[in-house]
């Protein structure tokens, strides 16, 4: 016979809460741009210590210093515009004004607002105005996006002019070089070691990365439509870039491997 189970062995397992995240902890669900920042001057350390003369050296300095702008951007894009939100509010207090008057004007001339003829031209005539002041007033408010869209938008491509010049100091560095092919006259001067290559490889591919990150900063603190689709083509530009770029370093470690053969 089957011992019978105690009544307390049959309750719910309570489930403990949560312990509180401790404090100074790194929030992991948003990019910190200070971090970016911080590791895209690492990086232009690392290129100045292995390749101190190299043209990508300068490429990584002035990525570094677009990172550090790009933080000081986004607070100014974060920032709201106070003298428009400003003609805003005077022009919505223009616009009660109007309606007041208009619905004072009716009042007081009822008499003559009884034909049909005086009645109608003025309430086209009020009506009309009504039209034109909206119109401005949905403009002055459209404005503020507007303007913030178009200094994103203006980073994002400075952006994107940065993967370019990163992608055009990789274009030469092709590890088939390493086979010691025939050479022309117009090839490009041999001076990096199968090591120096494939660093310098990953130093583009990392360079590129950062200039993603960079990107991303902005859609995250400004989730404009259209500033959000400009940084995922930024972020497609430098992972096609990338991808290419890592294919030679494939092809880097195929070649060194068979010379070690």
């Amino acid at each position: 016979m089957s011992k019978p189970i105690p009544p307390t062995s049959l309750a719910p397992t309570a489930i403990p809460a949560a312990a509180p995240a401790p404090a100074g902890r790194t929030n992991y669900r948003e990019l910190q741009p200070q971090k970016i920042v911080d590791t895209a001057a690492q990086l232009e350390r690392r290129i100045a210590d292995r390749f101190p003369a190299a043209g990508l050296r300068q490429v990584a300095g002035e990525l570094h210093r677009v990172a550090q702008e790009a933080v000081l951007r986004c607070e100014q894009i974060k920032r709201p515009h106070l003298w428009l939100r400003a003609a805003c509010v005077l022009l919505v207090i223009a616009i009660l004004g109007v309606l007041v008057l208009i619905g004072l004007n009716v009042h007081s001339s009822g008499d003559e607002l009884r034909e049909l003829d005086n009645f109608a031209q003025t309430m086209e005539a009020s009506l009309g105005s009504l039209f034109f002041v909206g119109a401005t007033l949905a403009f002055l408010f459209s404005l503020e996006r507007r303007l913030k869209r178009e200094r994103a938008l203006a980073a994002l491509h400075e952006l994107r002019a940065i993967a370019h010049i990163v992608d055009m100091h990789q274009l030469t560095k092709d590890p088939e070089n390493l086979l010691q092919g025939a050479r022309t006259p117009s090839s490009p001067a041999r001076t990096l070691t199968a090591f120096e290559l494939g660093r310098y490889l990953d130093y583009c591919s990392e360079l590129l990365s950062i200039v993603a990150k960079v990107g991303a900063i902005y859609v995250q603190e400004f989730p404009d439509a259209d500033a959000v689709d400009a940084a995922d083509q930024l972020a497609a530009l430098t992972n096609g870039l990338s991808r290419t770029i890592w294919q030679k370093i494939m092809i880097l470690d195929r070649a060194v491997e068979s010379g070690a053969k």
